[in-house]
């Protein structure tokens, strides 16, 4: 991907573990086990997302299981559990349709890795069913596929700072901005014709897909020393003038 930002269908996953609404409950669990995975898309019969499952859906089972118990044995009730009552149907809840979370939190596959993250961090997920324009699932991402960004070689963001960022912006030979990226850092230095635009290529470095930090050493073009007004020349008499 040189050139160009990343996407989240640059890094997603593609093969998906998911269910059919009508999957049963015991049948959720075996293939959580089996795959290894804590969460699941949920599909219609178009291969649309339509619901997540997670984990935290299937226990529900397990805690009202112990509610009812208490109260069959005429023990206290457990702390706010009669007032949730989505939780409470979700514990009956036998079908991935009854269990899962409408509507699902999905990422287009076009999206920016930073507008994945902030989906998770909004929502609280570790993973995200990414889909198409129609809706229908395409792949998933997860926080650690967001990180394979940082994973690009130093060589690589200092040559796409240099072509996108750089070269675009200082009308100046190629040697006058000098470019190093060390473990995702980049460090810009040299001389440049305007200082008002080192702001805006500091931003723009940042947002090169793998860099960690910027360090700016851009300085501009050397001033001329103001002297003294007493230092000044002082303008000679015109020639032939009478003293």
């Amino acid at each position: 991907m040189e050139g160009s930002q990343y996407t989240v269908g640059d890094v997603m996953t593609r093969t998906v573990v998911a269910l059919a609404g009508g999957a049963m409950f015991k049948e959720i669990v075996r293939t959580m086990e089996q795959w290894g995975v804590s969460a699941m898309p949920v599909l219609d019969g178009r291969g649309r997302v339509i619901g997540v499952v997670s984990e935290a859906d299937l226990l529900h089972k397990e805690e009202y299981q112990d509610y009812e118990a208490e109260r069959h044995d005429g023990g206290a009730e457990l702390p706010g559990v009669a007032r949730r009552p989505a939780e409470s149907a979700k514990a009956r809840a036998v079908t991935a349709e009854e269990l899962m979370n409408t509507p699902a939190v999905t990422v287009p596959v076009g999206a920016t890795l930073g507008r994945a993250a902030r989906l998770m961090a909004q929502h609280g997920v570790k993973r995200l069913p990414v889909v198409d324009d129609d809706g229908v699932l395409a792949g998933i991402v997860s926080r650690s596929d967001l990180l394979k960004v940082y994973l690009r070689t130093d060589e690589d963001i200092a040559q796409e700072v240099r072509r996108e960022v750089v070269a675009g912006r200082f009308p100046v030979p190629p040697e006058s901005v000098r470019v190093s990226v060390r473990e995702g850092v980049v460090t810009l230095a040299g001389q440049v014709p305007d200082t008002s635009l080192v702001p805006l290529v500091v931003r723009l470095v940042r947002s090169v897909d793998g860099v960690v930090d910027v360090r700016c050493l851009l300085t501009g073009p050397p001033r001329r020393p103001v002297l003294e007004p007493d230092l000044e020349a002082e303008p000679h008499p015109a020639h032939g003038t009478a003293p």
